[in-house]
């Protein structure tokens, strides 16, 4: 039987960006809830997980061998085989310390095991998502690129809604049930585990052959020479590209807000009310961002890909930039008044801050993910995008590594500080989109133009 070299991309793109989002979620951003339930100080907490950023920051050092060695959509699949034997690795080894080990005096050193379990599953998903932008690139024409950037957004933060929602839902319900933290959070992770091996299973039947997947350089046999030679060419080509040191800003400094805000909003829902939180439990917490915030996210999302499907990049650019400071905007309003969960009042108070938070993201990054698209575009554009989505990494990681100490020494443990803070750091999101906007061609993204 012939190999479908396309397939409809409605039945592999949602799947595909959903599975994409799942394991840099929980590493990134879930881990945080799970550590400082499981004992850790927030200081502690946001360091480990801002180093867990690591191999998305490094990964332009082997997402050449992508582009070289096998294809797109070869390490695509097994990338996701390897996430979810390392997701069941994580599972069987969180019980080690537990809460009252901690809280008795078991340094978080302790969690060593468990974070190298960590750190492979981090590499496999920044591989998978190496390949999987390559595929998303090399699978579509540059028309069904832009109508679908919209979509595979939507997608990837509804994975980031589910994370931050579902799996704190599940994981507090769990913990009810079983009585011990460490055991809700280690059944909750075997079911990503189980949930990836069917994705697995699912993309390895379901995803199309392009023909134009292949490596740089051709199918034949390389020799190392050839590889160096490659691998050399990727980042020579990509560092002379025109206004290189702008884009890297934009990239670095676009999503400065986002980095920092999205260490400590959850823990901000959860933290007592006498600590300036809101109080709300984890189901409470899960509930919220795991069904009422999908319809802001998928509103904002859907919106910025008809906008950039029509007007193209440069004409949005500068509302999607200015529509990322609504999240701050959100978490300001909420510890400024802290609502009364308890009260239907407080209740809606409370969903529609964090609707209008994640309307903020899908309409916001839509900007963000076509221009790295626009940028790596080339030869290379597989290892090039590679490139720029280190650089966003890097971006989320170290401003995120410093979150919990700005707002526990800068300012005291205040959260209202700290949001204002996070809110004045929307200035350098302005300044680099000032900057970058009369640099990229009015047609692209646009409907009908090349």
């Amino acid at each position: 039987m012939a190999k479908a070299t396309k397939r409809n991309p409605w039945a592999w793109i949602p799947t595909l960006y959903f599975a994409q989002g799942i394991p840099f979620i929980f590493i990134n951003m879930v881990t945080m809830v799970m550590f400082t339930e499981m004992g850790m100080n927030k200081t502690d907490a946001t360091l480990y997980t801002g180093w867990l950023y690591l191999p998305w920051v490094i990964k332009p050092f082997w997402g050449p061998f992508v582009d070289i060695i096998r294809t797109k959509r070869w390490w695509t699949v097994v990338m996701q085989l390897c996430v979810a034997i390392g997701l069941a690795a994580i599972a069987f080894t969180l019980p080690l310390p537990d809460k009252t080990e901690i809280a008795n005096g078991v340094p978080a050193s302790a969690f060593t095991i468990c974070l190298f379990f960590y750190f492979l599953t981090a590499f496999c998903s920044a591989t998978h998502d190496i390949a999987s932008d390559g595929f998303y690139m090399i699978a579509l024409d540059t028309n069904q690129q832009s109508m679908f950037v919209g979509i595979r957004s939507t997608f990837y933060r509804c994975a980031s809604v589910f994370g931050q929602g579902g799996l704190v839902m599940i994981a507090g319900y769990l913990e009810s049930v079983t009585g011990s933290v460490s055991s809700g959070w280690m059944w909750t992770v075997s079911g990503c585990s189980a949930f990836f091996a069917l994705v697995f299973l699912w993309h390895a039947f379901i995803l199309p052959y392009p023909a134009n997947d292949r490596p740089v350089g051709g199918e034949g046999k390389k020799t190392a020479g050839d590889i160096a030679r490659e691998f050399i060419g990727s980042f020579g080509t990509f560092f002379k590209k025109k206004y290189v040191i702008l884009a890297i800003l934009f990239m670095l400094l676009y999503r400065l807000p986002e980095a920092q805000v999205v260490k400590l909003c959850q823990v901000f829902l959860l933290a007592p009310v006498n600590e300036g939180g809101l109080g709300l439990s984890q189901m409470e917490v899960g509930f919220a961002y795991g069904t009422l915030a999908i319809i802001g996210l998928t509103v904002g999302g859907i919106i910025g890909g008809i906008c950039a499907a029509n007007g193209g990049l440069k004409k949005w650019i500068w509302p999607m930039a200015l529509a990322t400071s609504l999240n701050c905007v959100a978490y300001i309003i909420l510890s400024q008044i802290q609502p009364d969960y308890a009260t239907m009042a407080g209740k809606i108070t409370t969903w529609s801050c964090i609707i209008l938070e994640q309307f903020a993201y899908g309409f916001g990054f839509t900007a963000f993910m076509l221009f790295m698209m626009y940028f790596a575009d080339g030869p290379y554009k597989t290892s090039h995008y590679a490139i720029c989505t280190a650089f966003m990494a890097l971006g989320m990681m170290l401003p995120g590594m410093a979150a919990g100490w700005i707002m526990e020494t800068v300012f005291d443990g205040s959260y209202k500080m700290f949001f204002f803070w996070v809110l004045a750091c929307n200035l350098a999101t302005w300044t680099v989109t000032a900057l970058v906007r009369p640099k990229i061609d009015p047609a692209y993204g646009a409907k009908n133009k090349k």
